[in-house]
């Protein structure tokens, strides 16, 4: 990945974005495409929206959601302890010991999630996942009014880690699921031939996909695509404990994935694998034999249904502050979407 490309990653990942604050980060989304497209705008749930040609009678809709698992303060006791909330799928057993931010108006405010300490556990309790509730937050106050005057209640809260090199092109970083998926569709407006084009295409980085889909829902409905695809991540299978079985053979470094099944349009998906395969693009294989948890889900089902594809990008340890992908996948995404709305002739017969 070009080192341009690779700064606007770090900075888009380093800015925090739990469900439902999200402000910021479509900032930066718009930075990055304004002057790549002929109009943008956000609409009231907080979708921005990037569009190229937006007079073409067919629109097609490119999804990435924005939006990261995080925390929310809940309680404040007496003594200074801020007890708080999951924003989002938060695995309890990772908490504890963690740094965190808490974002509040007047600027961030560093703690540590606290909890009993092993020494004073019981054995039974030893082996249990300390609940979210029997956790804490120290900002080293000493009583609630000292809390109050940098800290609210519903503040969001997001875990202290920022984007690092591995080995070769792996890098790690809070947030990927899916702030990589919007990161896509803001470089595919950037490095698409508007020339070739005879589409709108309206790239979408959503919000609150980790409450429910809810930015998907809301921005598809207002766009009305003829054709969607959603960018999103997937789970990567080669590490230890990850069964195959379950999620099929995935792995960072072999390319973007591209999903079948009843949530993925068969014209559309096959499409996408012969571009691939035509332009020398590396991709796997996904078996998806339900409604997938992504965009892609209402995007399919919007008004009297759309034609839809899902891209994802392989990724390890999602849903923890440390999540690993590649970024030659992520490359190989936006060259196979550039690709794919250039050859689009608006009269593709997308009927199964």
């Amino acid at each position: 990945m070009e080192k341009s490309r690779e700064d606007f990653l770090m900075s888009f990942i380093e800015i925090p974005s739990p469900s439902g604050f999200e402000e910021r980060v479509q900032a930066i989304f718009q930075e990055r495409v304004q002057g790549h497209v002929d109009r943008f705008y956000k609409d009231v749930h907080g979708n921005a929206i990037g569009v190229i040609r937006p007079d073409a009678p067919f629109r097609v809709m490119l999804a990435g959601h924005c939006d990261e698992v995080g925390l929310m303060v809940e309680y404040i006791n007496d003594q200074g302890y801020i007890h708080f909330s999951s924003i989002g799928g938060i695995d309890a057993h990772i908490t504890p010991g963690k740094r965190v931010t808490i974002h509040n108006v007047q600027g961030p405010v560093s703690g540590v999630i606290g909890k009993k300490p092993i020494h004073l556990l019981d054995e039974k309790d030893r082996q249990k996942v300390t609940k979210i509730e029997d956790q804490w937050i120290d900002i080293g106050a000493k009583t609630k009014e000292e809390v109050l005057t940098v800290v609210q209640v519903a503040d969001p809260i997001t875990i202290d880690v920022g984007y690092q090199r591995l080995l070769g092109s792996r890098v790690v970083g809070r947030g990927f699921d899916d702030r990589v998926g919007a990161f896509v569709v803001a470089e595919v407006l950037r490095s698409v031939e508007k020339e070739k084009l005879v589409c709108g295409v309206y790239g979408v980085s959503t919000v609150q996909e980790e409450l429910g889909l809810r930015g998907a829902r809301t921005s598809a409905f207002g766009i009305d695509p003829h054709l969607g695809l959603a960018i999103d991540v997937t789970f990567s299978s080669d590490c230890p404990d990850i069964d195959k079985r379950k999620v099929g053979d995935i792995s960072l470094g072999k390319g973007p994935v591209i999903a079948r099944g009843p949530n993925i349009n068969p014209r559309l998906g096959k499409m996408l694998m012969n571009i691939a395969s035509q332009n020398n693009i590396p991709f796997q294989v996904q078996a998806e034999s339900r409604a997938t948890g992504t965009d892609a889900n209402p995007i399919q089902i919007n008004r009297s249904g759309v034609t839809t594809g899902l891209v994802s990008i392989p990724n390890r340890y999602m849903h923890t502050p440390s999540e690993v992908v590649d970024l030659e996948d992520i490359d190989h995404a936006i060259s196979l979407l550039s690709l794919f709305l250039q050859s689009l002739t608006t009269q593709e017969n997308w009927i199964p």
